[in-house]
């Protein structure tokens, strides 16, 4: 995909054809006011809730919120439209149905010089937050095997501090021209190596709370190149299409790291007699389904930043498709766990993204995630701010040769 790159869930040729996108989206869709006042939902939400726009009263987004869950959902929608956030996503339960949880995502459209101004709202239906105890025991297994993967990580770390030591003692006594010189070289660099795998893993199995910042996809990807191609095997060809111009995100770098893993090592899985892996990179633009074309561009869109893994393996059926994002479900047996592609749903939409699968069965499958593009005004802003803070503190700038 090249930086100029669209994509669109449905692109539109007018009005009418966005109003049709709406009515028709297999998902809850509706748009609010300020106020929380529902101005439009679709046929989808009206089937979740029971409502119409047509019952002759209006509809508000709290009263489709559980009660524990509505003063929560109303401070959200204001400090969407207060500038505090550029998104919310809350799970609550089904007033009607209080055995699923509905995960509402919103974010405020404004369209240039019209005075429409609203947030789009959409509604998810997903399993209940309370699930049997096999799946409890499952996933205080898997916290436990994080737990120790932790610590032998740790462990190993400090053994390999320690035939570091000892090379460079080598090293230090050895004449540059003498060959044993050259080997303890190498078994020092890769002991340097084994050192930065260690790290990756630790970052993964103990995350620990680096906070939100300004990220480059591109950096996370090539961070990991070498611990990706480590997990997929020699059987499997790893390729990197990453756009030079990318912009930045604002992401937990961590949360980052954990969805390239999770995507690499799903597509490693569809393809076990081997194949190829793309991960790719790009600046884009969403067309927003639902609302009104712009005055200025003749179409509402918002710029984001891709990250997607593409495998030619095994690929999905529709209805695997429609569940890959549950969690506990597995095409895998028991050798997997079904928390992967739900993992990584979770930490996109809970960052303003979204992500979609295009998959069929023997043609492969290829996941995009779209993430908020941090405008360069907020970047140079960022940046100007943390260079007179270090000034102020005395501190000048690392840079690294």
């Amino acid at each position: 995909m090249s930086a100029a790159a669209e994509f669109s869930w449905m692109p539109p040729d007018s009005e009418t054809e966005l109003h049709l996108a709406f009515d028709h989206a297999p998902v809850g869709l509706a748009q609010c006011r300020a106020n929380g006042e529902i101005i439009r939902l679709n046929p989808a939400l009206e089937q979740l809730f029971g409502h119409s726009s047509t019952m002759g009263r209006s509809v508000y987004l709290g009263d489709l919120l559980h009660p524990d869950d509505k003063v929560a959902g109303e401070r959200l929608l204001r400090e969407v439209f207060s500038g505090k956030r550029n998104s919310f996503q809350i799970d609550s339960r089904n007033p009607i149905a209080s055995e699923w949880v509905v995960r509402w995502t919103g974010w405020r459209v404004a369209y240039g010089k019209s005075n429409i101004d609203h947030a789009l709202v959409l509604a998810e239906q997903i399993r209940g937050k309370f699930h049997d105890d096999s799946h409890v025991r499952q996933t205080q297994g898997l916290e436990a095997v994080g737990r120790l993967a932790g610590g032998v990580a740790h462990d190993f770390n400090n053994l390999l501090t320690g035939v570091l030591l000892y090379c460079d003692l080598l090293i230090a006594s050895l004449d540059k021209n003498e060959r044993t010189r050259k080997y303890v070289e190498e078994i020092r660099n890769a002991g340097i190596q084994a050192t930065g795998l260690v790290r990756q893993l630790l970052s993964v199995a103990r995350p620990t709370d680096s906070g939100i910042r300004l990220l480059s996809l591109n950096e996370i990807a090539e961070g990991m190149r070498g611990l990706l191609l480590r997990l997929i095997g020699e059987n499997i060809k790893l390729e990197f299409h990453l756009d030079p111009g990318l912009g930045l995100i604002k992401m937990d770098h961590t949360q980052a790291q954990q969805i390239l893993l999770n995507l690499v090592l799903n597509a490693r899985d569809a393809m076990p007699g081997g194949g190829q892996i793309k991960i790719e990179t790009g600046n884009c633009r969403v067309q927003v389904v639902g609302g009104p074309v712009s005055e200025d561009s003749g179409q509402t869109s918002l710029p984001c930043v891709l990250f997607a893994v593409e495998d030619n393996g095994s690929g999905m059926d529709a209805a695997t498709r429609a569940r890959a994002f549950e969690a506990f479900f597995t095409t895998k047996g028991g050798q997997g766990t079904g928390l992967g592609l739900a993992t990584v749903h979770e930490i996109v939409t809970s960052n303003g993204g979204l992500i979609h699968i295009d998959s069929l069965p023997k043609h492969g499958t290829r996941v995009s995630v779209l993430l908020p593009l941090v405008p360069a005004s907020a970047v140079s802003s960022q940046n100007t701010s943390r260079t007179l803070q270090e000034r102020n503190e005395g501190v000048l700038p690392i840079i690294e040769e």
